[in-house]
């Protein structure tokens, strides 16, 4: 008697690897195993529901915000999280966490499919906006700052308008869709600009424990392309165009790298990680110390956050004053306080309190 797996291989075609039985229609980018779609999406779905077990990344009761974007990262991991917490118990009160930019032809067609995916996944959603948050869209600050810089700008402005919405919904966690080849690049940048501060933590599967939400970051060992195939083979409704402002980024540079990196040897993406995780930072490297802003209150090493030091140039119609490092303090002249900062116009960073 002929078995399963041989008669599939008469047939033509790979047999699943896994069950031995469907006819392979995946092979895992990770692995490089081929599978049926069924086996594939276990296999993804388990493989996340181990990351959220091993690293304890909730508990019951727990109020999680999900970052969505409207992109695939953020729309699968609503899908699954939604799934897993269903399936074994989580006990999660989930909700989706919007951040609109101001981008017109950008954000505002992928917001629809945030409220789509609100709808469909039957979870609350929490837009917040840069607009209200700082008083300017991102649309307002390339027509000012240009092409060049304008994404640490929306960098700087995205994660603390994340904080600010979580902080609205009230949550306990904030997960965002940073996948394994984000965090591969985000490991390469770190070590080509010198930042040890970044690179000391940028592996963390958890984030921020010491300030007003913790962040956490399922797909960590997800890959991209994987990601991409599950919500093809799901038919997940995600809005695919990239950010209209984002072609000259400089992460694109460090993505093309791990993309060619992959295309040679697929586990790189994970040896980076690793990598990233086994470095040592000295015990003699004087670390940035954590504390408020006194202008918004919000976390930062310095006497202003990034984001207000940004909104107080473009206010003061010197939107270059923010970008880059500089030593004295916020606003001033060879580190004296000037003038100008005692009379500050324009809306203030942020008006939402933690």
């Amino acid at each position: 008697m002929e078995g399963e797996g041989e008669r599939g291989r008469k047939r033509g075609g790979r047999v699943c690897c896994v069950c031995n039985k469907e006819r392979a229609s995946v092979k895992r980018p990770k692995t490089l195993q081929h599978m049926c779609r069924e086996c594939f999406f276990n296999a993804f779905e388990s493989e996340i529901h181990q990351v959220i077990i091993q690293n304890s990344l909730f508990i019951a009761g727990d109020r999680v915000a999900i970052g969505a974007s409207g992109g695939k990262d953020s729309t699968v991991l609503a899908y699954v999280l939604s799934k897993l917490n269903r399936l074994h118990n989580y006990g999660l009160n989930l909700f989706l966490l919007s951040v609109d930019e101001g981008i017109t032809g950008y954000r505002d067609d992928s917001l629809q499919t945030v409220h789509r995916n609100h709808l469909q996944y039957q979870l609350p959603l929490q837009v917040v906006s840069y607009k209200d948050l700082y008083g300017w869209t991102m649309d307002q600050i390339v027509d000012v700052i240009g092409f060049k810089n304008n994404c640490t700008f929306c960098g700087v402005f995205r994660r603390q308008a994340l904080d600010r919405g979580a902080a609205l919904l009230k949550v306990d966690k904030l997960v965002t869709g940073h996948n394994a080849d984000d965090i591969a690049e985000t490991v390469l940048l770190n070590l080509l600009r010198g930042d040890v501060a970044r690179l000391s933590r940028c592996t963390s599967i958890t984030t921020g424990e010491d300030g007003p939400i913790p962040r956490c970051k399922p797909f960590k060992y997800t890959y991209e392309k994987e990601i991409v195939m599950y919500a093809y083979f799901k038919r997940l409704d995600y809005f695919s165009t990239e950010c209209i402002y984002s072609p000259n980024a400089y992460r694109g540079f460090a993505r093309e790298f791990i993309k060619d990196l992959e295309r040679i040897r697929p586990r790189a993406i994970l040896d980076i990680i690793k990598s990233g995780e086994n470095f040592r930072i000295s015990t003699t490297t004087k670390m940035p110390e954590q504390g408020t802003c006194q202008r918004c209150g919000y976390i930062s090493s310095q006497k202003w956050c990034k984001a207000c030091v940004l909104l107080d140039g473009l206010n003061r119609g010197l939107p270059k004053l923010g970008i880059g490092r500089s030593r004295g303090g916020v606003g001033s002249e060879n580190g004296k306080e000037s003038k100008v900062d005692k009379s500050i116009q324009g809306k203030q960073c942020g008006t939402l309190d933690f």
